[in-house]
């Protein structure tokens, strides 16, 4: 018979101790950085809860042989790389990726199924735009629409400037504004106004392409 298991939420829907995987994963998942363990016996899950997460994960980092349920996911869901991949791929989730003729240049995006590389939404050529610009837009449209869906699924970009300024809520792109950029800038200030109007939960996780491979959404052009 397995032995039971006791999980700590620090960061989540509801912090708690919890007796189940099935509790932890509802509190859990589709959190921005949730942050959560395992621990083999009540008291001690008690005492972790009470710790707080850091003094936690600061042990486990010292234990070769400790697990420390979320550490992997919140440093993935930072943005965080290291020496290996981060956490195992999502396979329900969306992955985006821009196709880029010239930087700047001509600019087209699209969001597929990270688990079947299905078309989940595009956007058609834009005349003159930025990669990270494409990416910014890309990532943007795929929370509009998993907020319209009511899904909390992950997103995966390779652009850690896009992922940045989605975080920051505004693009930094020296792109000037011009007749030519007329659309794409139209296009950003419009993603801004969103993502200063909204709220989510989905996790923008760096696709690790080194461990992982290109992108799903990959355009094929490099």
């Amino acid at each position: 018979m397995a032995k039971s298991k006791y999980y700590v939420v620090w960061e989540g829907r509801q912090p708690g101790v919890y007796k189940t995987w099935a509790e932890c994963q509802a509190q859990t998942n589709g959190f921005p950085q949730a942050k959560f363990k395992a621990y083999e016996s009540e008291a001690e899950a008690k005492a972790a809860y009470a710790a707080g997460w850091k003094k936690a994960f600061s042990a486990a980092a010292k234990s070769p042989g400790a697990k420390p349920g979320s550490a992997a996911r919140s440093a993935a869901a930072s943005g965080a790389s290291g020496g290996g991949s981060p956490q195992e791929v999502e396979l329900d989730s969306i992955s985006v990726d821009v196709g880029c003729s010239g930087n700047p240049g001509i600019v087209e995006y699209k969001g597929v199924s990270t688990r079947t590389g299905e078309v989940i939404f595009e956007h058609p050529p834009i005349k003159k735009g930025t990669n990270n610009m494409g990416e910014f837009l890309a990532i943007v449209h795929a929370l509009a629409y998993l907020k319209q869906k009511g899904d909390a699924m992950t997103i995966y970009s390779d652009s850690m400037t896009a992922i940045s300024w989605v975080r920051k809520k505004t693009v930094a792109s020296n792109l000037v504004r011009d007749a030519s950029t007329q659309e794409i800038w139209a296009l950003v200030d419009r993603a801004e106004a969103w993502l200063r109007n909204n709220t989510y939960p989905n996790k923008i996780v760096k696709w690790d392409t080194k461990a992982w491979g290109e992108i799903k959404a990959d355009y094929g052009r490099k």
